[in-house]
């Protein structure tokens, strides 16, 4: 069964444009509610989350309506990091979880994930049935049925305990200066306060969040404003989160950033180390950099490729047994402890590490030099379809011909925004923009 709706994290687009309108949202939520609902039980429970976007809350009203009329009770946390619903949707014994959000997307994007009540994200297939309810309708909930919806207020506060358990016993960030991005958006009242509690003295950046700045000149997407601050203030280390916050970015001293593919080096080492990296195998996807794929062979590891989007990730590690994995865009999944991509988590994991060895950042965020690569995206409208075209197709085959050998090329349809992306890599730097610039003028041909 085939999906439409849904794309690589769930449903995501423009607010108030399709699919992204409160009309599909009810919809949605009806389909997703009739999808879950144990009947005969009485308790019927989802879980729903939000970021800061303005058109979060027009969503969750919608999602509420819609899971309500189906008989589903909904429990609404208010704005939480997305890997809270995972960790809260089964600590509630709630049969689904919602997070209203478009992760790094700009304010005027948004989305909704789900989560099942193991609290990992929904399969293809489920997703596939779900999107099958909602081409043949979903009856209501008989009037005496219909769903209840409560706020709690607790559900950043169960987060944040959960997250502080995850360092070594007796680890403490007393004396260290960090700065935190919030992205101006789920964490913004969390990350600070965990980072407080745990000692150290903390310097918020995108913690001010106005409904339309999630993600503006901030984050892990835009990691200038807390290099900064990080060197202004002479602080240890920069943490920096998207709007969800289950991606990060590390900043060292100078400002310095390292990626999801240096941070997964550096744990899968130390967990190799310490005889907790199951298998020896860390998963990554396709964009992961070859340079990392070189600093796990050295060490005897291997590196296990997914396609991209974390929840491929999280499906091949609960499939092999593995514990670790991530994306070099910032997701760090750490299923010991959470069932998605944490990026506050992955974080304390950093600080810890700089506890434990007594080494500054700069020593701990170059682990592997990396083969250059080169990406490049290429917007399209709706009802196009670049890599179909023969020439654009032509064009592949060329640029793989020519890298045999030499790197390798990927490119693909991102699963959440309208792009073509381009990605190579070669150790030549100027073959490598050669073809990815050759290549992105193909598509723009036929777009």
């Amino acid at each position: 069964m085939s999906r439409k709706l849904f794309g690589t994290d769930g449903v995501r687009g423009t607010a108030n444009t399709w699919p992204m309108t409160a009309d599909m949202a009810l919809r949605i939520g009806a389909a997703a509610g009739r999808y879950f609902r144990r009947d005969g039980t009485g308790v019927n429970r989802v879980v729903i989350g939000k970021d800061t976007r303005l058109s979060s809350y027009m969503f969750e009203s919608a999602l509420t309506a819609g899971l309500t009329s189906t008989g589903m009770n909904v429990i609404l946390l208010g704005p939480v990091p997305t890997p809270a619903v995972g960790l809260l949707t089964p600590s509630l014994r709630a049969d689904l979880g919602i997070m209203i959000s478009a992760s790094h997307n700009p304010h005027h994007d948004n989305g909704i994930k789900f989560f099942g009540p193991d609290g990992f994200k929904l399969s293809d297939a489920a997703e596939a049935e779900i999107e099958a309810l909602l081409e043949t309708g979903v009856d209501p909930a008989s009037p005496e049925n219909i769903g209840r919806a409560t706020r709690i207020d607790d559900g950043r506060f169960r987060y944040g305990e959960r997250v502080k358990s995850t360092l070594p016993a007796g680890v403490r960030l007393d004396g260290m200066k960090v700065v935190i991005d919030c992205a101006n958006g789920a964490a913004h009242s969390t990350a600070p306060q965990v980072l407080w509690e745990l000692g150290a003295e903390v310097i918020p950046v995108g913690f001010t969040p106005n409904g339309y700045n999630i993600n503006e000149g901030c984050g892990s997407t835009d990691t200038r404003a807390a290099a900064e601050a990080v060197v202004a203030h002479g602080a240890d280390v920069g943490i920096c989160l998207d709007g969800d916050a289950d991606r990060v970015m590390i900043l060292d001293e100078t400002g310095t950033v390292a990626d999801g593919d240096q941070i997964m080096a550096l744990m899968a080492a130390r967990w190799a180390e310490e005889g907790r990296l199951l298998d020896g195998t860390l998963v990554a996807t396709v964009m992961s950099n070859l340079g990392l794929e070189r600093f796990l062979q050295d060490r005897g590891l291997r590196l296990e490729r997914t396609k991209v989007g974390d929840r491929y990730v999280v499906e091949a590690m609960r499939k092999g047994g593995w514990n670790l994995g991530g994306e070099q865009s910032g997701h760090i999944v750490m299923t010991d402890y959470a069932t998605t991509g944490d990026g506050l988590m992955a974080g304390l994991q950093f600080l810890a590490e700089m506890v434990r060895s007594g080494q500054p950042a700069s020593a701990l965020v170059h682990n592997f030099d990396r083969v250059p690569q080169l990406l490049k995206n290429v917007r399209f409208e709706a009802g196009q379809a670049p890599l179909d075209d023969v020439r654009v197709q032509a064009a592949i085959s060329d640029a793989e011909a020519r890298l045999d050998g030499k790197g390798r090329l990927l490119i693909r349809k991102s699963g959440t925004e309208p792009l073509i992306r381009v990605m190579a890599e070669c150790e030549d730097p100027a073959l490598l923009a050669e073809i990815v610039d050759g290549l992105v003028a193909e598509v723009e041909a036929v777009t």
